[in-house]
Formats: C-alpha cells, sequence, structure tokens
C-alpha cells in the first residue's frame, strides 16, 4: 500500500475486538499480524471464553488447558496495550444461556465501548484470521475518505489447507456466498453485503448510536451488520483483504465451521445456491415500490409478507405512516429486511427441482456468458460439487471473488 507521506496523520484511533476460544495454535500467528502492522495506533481487546460447565467435562479438558494457554499468551504480549477479559477460568465461565462468540463479541465491544471516544474505530476480529502488514493502516484511511459510514464489511478469502475435505466444504460455501452477495448486488437490496466477525468495522458513534451490538449465540455478524445498515451507509470496499482459515469447527450454532462441517457429511440444505428466479421475484417486487406507495398490489413477496407479519396488505402500515415514496420505501426495505430475504429464498427453494449446480451454472450462463473462455477446461455438464477436482471449484471460487471484488468497488463510486 502506497501511502503519502502526512497522510496518516489525523486517522483514527483503532480498537481490536477479539474473542478466542480454544484456539491456541492460531492466536500466535494472528498476534504476529498484529506486531507487523505499520499503522501502531491501535489496542487489542481480547475475551478468552467458554462454558463454566467445561471444567467438569473430561472431553473439554484439553479446550480448558488451551483457554488457559491463551490468557497466559495474551496477558504476556506487550507489542501494544491489551485489555484481557477472562470468562474461560473455572468460576468466570459462562452460564446458563447466555454464552458462545455473539456473548463473547459483545463483551469485549462493550469494554471499548467503555474507553473509546466516538471518533475512533472498532475492527472485529477472529484468531483464525490473518492480513497484511497494512490492514490496520487501510481502514483507518477508509473510513477516513467515508467519515459518515456506519459500518465496513471487509473483503474476505478463505485460505486453502492441507485437507482436500477442508478446501472442498470451503470452496462450495464461498461459492454459495458469494454467488446471494452477487444476486443481492445485481437487484439493489440494501443487504447486498457479506457478514463476518472476522471481516467487520465500524466506528465508535455508530456503535452507540445503535444501542450497541444485540448478544446471540452465534450470527450476531449477521444481525449487527443489518442493525447498522438501518442506521446508514455500509460500505463494502477496503484495499486490503482479510483471509480467515479453512477449517472445521462447532463453537457456533451456523455460520462458516458449523456449514463446513454439514457439508462435508454431505448436508447443503442451509446453505443452497438459490435459483435466480428467486431474486428475480425481489427485484420485481422493488421495481414496484413507487406503485405499491399507491395502491395494493400482489407479488410473490407481498404474498410473503402478508404471512410473515398476518397482514391482508403489508404495505398498509407503511403507506399509513410514510406520505412520500422516498420514506415508504426506506421502511419497506427495513420491513422486508435481510433477514426477511434470507426467509423468503429459504422457505422458496423447494419450489424449484434443479440441482445447486445447475443454478450456479444458470447465474453463470445469465450473467457471465463468457464464462466458458473465462474458465476453460470446466465441465459444467457435468459439475458436482461432491466429486468435480478442486481446481475447478477453486478457479470458480475466484471467478466469483473477483467478480464480487468488482461490484465491492463499483459500489464505493456510487
Amino acid at each position: 500500500m502506497t501511502v503519502r507521506p502526512g497522510s496518516i496523520a489525523g486517522l483514527p484511533f483503532v480498537n481490536l475486538a477479539l474473542p478466542v476460544m480454544d484456539e491456541p495454535d492460531l492466536l500466535p500467528r494472528l498476534l504476529a499480524c498484529l506486531s507487523a502492522q505499520s499503522y501502531r495506533r491501535f489496542r487489542l481487546f481480547a475475551c478468552v471464553n467458554q462454558p463454566e460447565s467445561w471444567h467438569s467435562d473430561p472431553l473439554k479438558k484439553e479446550a480448558c488447558r488451551h483457554n488457559a494457554e491463551s490468557l497466559d499468551l495474551l496477558r504476556n504480549w506487550h507489542e501494544v496495550e491489551t485489555t484481557v477479559i477472562d470468562c474461560s477460568t473455572r468460576g468466570a465461565g459462562w452460564t446458563g444461556k447466555k454464552h458462545g462468540v455473539g456473548y463473547a463479541r459483545l463483551t469485549v465491544m462493550e469494554e471499548i465501548n467503555k474507553v473509546a471516544q466516538p471518533g475512533e474505530l472498532i475492527i472485529s476480529l477472529d484468531a483464525d484470521t490473518v492480513f497484511s502488514k497494512d490492514f490496520l493502516l487501510s481502514v483507518a484511511l477508509t473510513f477516513s475518505r467515508h467519515p459518515s459510514a456506519v459500518a465496513l464489511a471487509v473483503p474476505y478469502h478463505h485460505r486453502l489447507v492441507d485437507d482436500d475435505t477442508a478446501n472442498r466444504a470451503i470452496l462450495r460455501y464461498e461459492i454459495y456466498m458469494r454467488h446471494y452477495f452477487l444476486n443481492m448486488y445485481r437487484i439493489g437490496s440494501p443487504y447486498a453485503f457479506t457478514a463476518l466477525g472476522s471481516a467487520m468495522a465500524l466506528p465508535v458513534w455508530a456503535y452507540r448510536a445503535i444501542g450497541g451490538m444485540t448478544p446471540k449465540k452465534s450470527g450476531e455478524d449477521f444481525y449487527f451488520l443489518q442493525k447498522l445498515k438501518k442506521f446508514g451507509g455500509v460500505l463494502l470496499w477496503n484495499d486490503e483483504t482479510v483471509y480467515p482459515e479453512s477449517r472445521f469447527s462447532d463453537r457456533v450454532f451456523f455460520g462458516t465451521g458449523p456449514a463446513m462441517i454439514k457439508g462435508a457429511a454431505g448436508d447443503w440444505s442451509s446453505y443452497p445456491v438459490y435459483p435466480c428466479s428467486l431474486f428475480d421475484d425481489i427485484f420485481e417486487t422493488y421495481r414496484l415500490l413507487p406503485d405499491l406507495f399507491h395502491v395494493q398490489q400482489k407479488t410473490k413477496i407481498t404474498d410473503f409478507m402478508a404471512t410473515v407479519f398476518n397482514e391482508t396488505d403489508p404495505c398498509q402500515p407503511l403507506r399509513q405512516n410514510h406520505h412520500d415514496c422516498a420514506h415508504f420505501t426506506r421502511a419497506f426495505h427495513e420491513k422486508f429486511d435481510g433477514l426477511r430475504i434470507l426467509q423468503y429464498l429459504k422457505s422458496s427453494v423447494g419450489r424449484h427441482d434443479s440441482t445447486d449446480e445447475e443454478n450456479l451454472h444458470d447465474f453463470f450462463q445469465r450473467f457471465y456468458p463468457a464464462h466458458g473462455t473465462e474458465l476453460p477446461g470446466i465441465d459444467w455438464n457435468n459439475l458436482s460439487f461432491a466429486d468435480s477436482p478442486l481446481w475447478d471449484l477453486e478457479a470458480i471460487r475466484d471467478f466469483l471473488f473477483q467478480k464480487e471484488m468488482e461490484a465491492r468497488f463499483t459500489a464505493t463510486l456510487r
């Protein structure tokens, strides 16, 4: 990254929010990345966490030892100011229903909130993620260029490992995620972004304005970014990318790790490659919003909303409360939000008998007709996420990554 002399002056201070659970091999690598950062105006807040019950579970004995090692490592790491929150030693672990990475992320962000100034930044990290020496600088520069932005969904790219089963699973999952993003982007959805706990940043003032993070056992990153989007603009472009590890993990209930575990067992039902026509359904309703502001019309989306909200006309309350089309449109997007979009897609995918591979091929044929030239050698007619060569899946993932990066960059110009 090339930065003009003097341009670093005045950049915001950075607070790093890091949950840690049973990651003794990954944490030193992350700390090495932080030690190498070219931008030094940052401090680290880490929450080492686990359920209290693990101390009485023989199967969790090693995980408890790993968390104790992580506590020692963090407490003896003096590269920058570091606050270590102990939610793992005996008597300090999670009890009851409040546990998991969502509560750890909330705990560490609330600790930052106690001491940070409004103009400072929070960058959410995970211990399995690495990045270049200029990553923190790039995020600080991004927010200095866009001071009114309430969040940044950082570009990401999972690194492959020496495990073909893990690589096949993460490539399949990333293809799902990037196909989803590109379809959301093409229909103009306000929720065209990817939520990863290891790839989020926001100003402290925005954190306070939305009342902080809502704790979830998992999926907290999705709900958090959605909450921020309803408040203001979410940036999609950053000059540097983060690289999470491709690994099986059951530390959360859904997300990358559980998706890989289920997928490796042959179950991708929670992460299908949705038919493009379902996104077209949403786009058709978006296109009709100026008409829906004036009069009731039935579409697949309004029918779905009528069922979900138990309303004959789900747009009628919006018309009553918003007397111009712009405010009506915004209210519609807040009602039919990212969660409702996912619910529509999941409830509707069963109407189609096409396979994930067929849906992906249809997407390429419609929107990237030159894919045969750009991705030579792939047998699209016999494409199989389970059996095709890994290099074919990697080529497809990397192609979608490039198209997503182009879309992210274009979004900054709007």
